[in-house]
């Protein structure tokens, strides 16, 4: 029997439970699935899409700045793994192993990537002989695999999808403007694209990667007050040069050792895209970031000609798509209102409608997801408004979220404010003395962390929250995913 809107499972409310709330929309949205090995997930096909737009964008703008793509194996030797101590401290807990293969045990136990430095360092030290070879700038799009005991679809999984870039260059200062250049590019495509604004700044000593001089993060805040990472910019300095001989003769001749970098983003931005503008009916999509931004619904009740109707609904997807338009023209036999309500759950930005009164009137009417506003158009104008409005739902979901971060970030000086803003939700800019150990003594005292120390950081005295030890500035906390 075949399921009926009023058979099909409601969207828990926001208000009601978060987090059931999420997995109800991923659900509705048809965007993933867990999958029968414990913590990975099935991307579905509407939710691969969303990857897919991702991938495009950010590929077009890495390639701009000199970026190749290349592959590196999944499998990496532990020996490999071991060449840099603070690195596979660092992920140790998340490792997986592979020690028996063709029925044989393994002379040397493989790693299953949680990243690939080690492996592509190893390769980098082969490539790179003369200061001739450098920059090299190399960039992966791949699956890691990280033993995570808490998974959450697209936020935390065993398994999932990301990009890793990895450069080599000749000076520090080469080094630092290309971390602090690729960040700004997840800036622009978090901000511009996904209309997520962020945060930039410094990751503290305790949340920096394993073995990098410095990480640099973006992060956002999603609808219940958690921070998500968006994406980070790592300057490795020459720890994993050191470590893997990657070096270089300069121009005089003398073997100096590469300065590098890492970069990634991963699948985890979808889950950032849901909890930012979904609402209680489904999924929310920005235009820019919507694989299908408009979807035509023609609406022909039995006494009419359907043959007119569907000419029309044909020749408005067929303009749209000469405007650059991604549109979908819903054809099926079935009731408008259940096409409604199905591209209404999945996000699509914009509805047209299309039926025998306003063919006669030469009109269509639009419908915006993000307010749920109606309006009617001309067809000769339909083009030219469509475009309009995408653009206002693009603005209108960037300032809903901006307005949401500005509004919940708030300064405190005392540790009982500190505490207060914390569980209700807030982004807190306060005094920290720095000190890894204080940091453990916040996060297990109220599930904060720093999540940066923001590039916009004024320089101000003041004594840390906890210790009450001087400080020279403010740091956001926040709890989060």
């Amino acid at each position: 029997m075949e399921q009926t809107k009023n058979d099909e499972k409601k969207i828990t409310s926001r208000a009601v439970d978060y987090s059931q709330w999420y997995l109800d929309v991923i659900e509705a949205a048809q965007l993933a699935e867990n999958s029968p090995v414990k913590g990975c997930m099935i991307i579905k096909p509407c939710g691969y899409a969303l990857w897919e737009k991702t991938q495009k964008i950010l590929d077009e703008k890495f390639k701009a700045t000199g970026v190749e793509n290349a592959y590196f194996p999944m499998l990496i030797p532990e020996r490999l793994l071991k060449r840099e101590e603070s690195h596979i401290e660092g992920f140790a807990p998340e490792v997986a192993v592979v020690t028996h293969a063709g029925g044989k045990k393994l002379e040397e136990p493989l790693i299953l990537r949680p990243t690939s430095e080690t492996i592509m360092y190893e390769v980098f030290s082969k490539w790179i002989r003369s200061h001739r070879d450098l920059p090299l700038l190399i960039n992966q799009w791949a699956n890691v695999i990280r033993w995570e005991m808490r998974t959450r679809l697209f936020l935390r999984t065993t398994e999932f999808l990301w990009q890793e870039g990895h450069t080599v260059h000749s000076t520090e200062e080469e080094a630092q403007n290309r971390v602090l250049m690729m960040l700004n590019i997840y800036k622009d495509f978090a901000e511009n694209y996904m209309a997520i604004p962020v945060i930039p700044g410094r990751k503290s000593e305790s949340e920096k990667f394993a073995g990098a001089k410095d990480t640099y993060t973006i992060e956002a805040m999603m609808q219940d007050g958690k921070a998500l990472q968006f994406s980070t910019s790592h300057n490795l300095g020459q720890n994993f040069a050191k470590a893997f001989d990657v070096n270089f003769l300069d121009e005089s001749g003398t073997k100096q050792y590469g300065w590098q970098t890492s970069w990634g983003l991963s699948t985890r931005v979808i889950g950032g895209l849901i909890m930012t503008h979904s609402d209680d009916k489904g999924l929310v999509l920005p235009p820019k970031i919507a694989p299908t931004q408009v979807v035509i619904v023609p609406i022909v009740p039995k006494e009419w000609d359907k043959q007119l109707v569907m000419e029309e609904s044909q020749t408005v997807f067929s303009n749209l798509r000469l405007v650059g338009i991604s549109s979908k023209l819903d054809d099926r036999n079935i009731r408008p209102g259940e096409k409604y309500y199905e591209w209404e759950k999945k996000g699509i930005p914009l509805r047209i409608e299309i039926g025998p009164k306003d063919l006669a009137s030469n009109t269509v009417v639009i419908v915006r997801r993000d307010t749920g506003e109606k309006k009617t158009v001309s067809l000769p104008d339909l083009n030219e408004a469509v475009v309009s409005t995408l653009e206002l739902i693009q603005n209108n979901l960037f300032e809903q979220a901006n307005n949401r971060l500005v509004e919940n970030t708030i300064s405190v000086d005392s540790w009982e404010d500190f505490i207060k803003a914390i569980e209700s939700g807030k982004f807190v800019r306060a005094h920290y003395s720095g000190s890894a150990d204080v940091e453990e003594e916040i996060k297990k005292e109220t599930g904060a962390t720093v999540r940066c120390i923001p590039f916009d950081q004024v320089e101000e005295s003041g004594v840390c929250i906890k210790s009450g030890k001087p400080s020279n500035g403010r740091v956001i906390f926040a709890k989060s995913y």
